[in-house]
């Protein structure tokens, strides 16, 4: 791991966690009430699961910097 990658690997991330929020309060607004732990933990694991999911290689830094 290198500089580069951490950096694109958390910025994927937080967009990941951002958009999961903003799914997961959505939803739960039009169902009546927000489960705000569901929320965050919801959240968080989409965050994780970013950062994992980023460990395959990321389209953001080619293959040749990758190494």
């Amino acid at each position: 791991m290198n500089k580069k990658w951490l950096k694109a690997a958390g910025i994927r991330a937080v967009k990941t966690v951002a958009q999961t929020a903003v799914a997961t309060i959505g939803t739960a607004i039009a169902m009546g009430e927000v489960n705000w732990p569901l929320v965050a933990s919801a959240s968080a694991l989409a965050g994780v699961l970013s950062v994992l999911t980023s460990v395959a290689g990321l389209p953001e830094i080619k293959e040749s910097e990758e190494k």
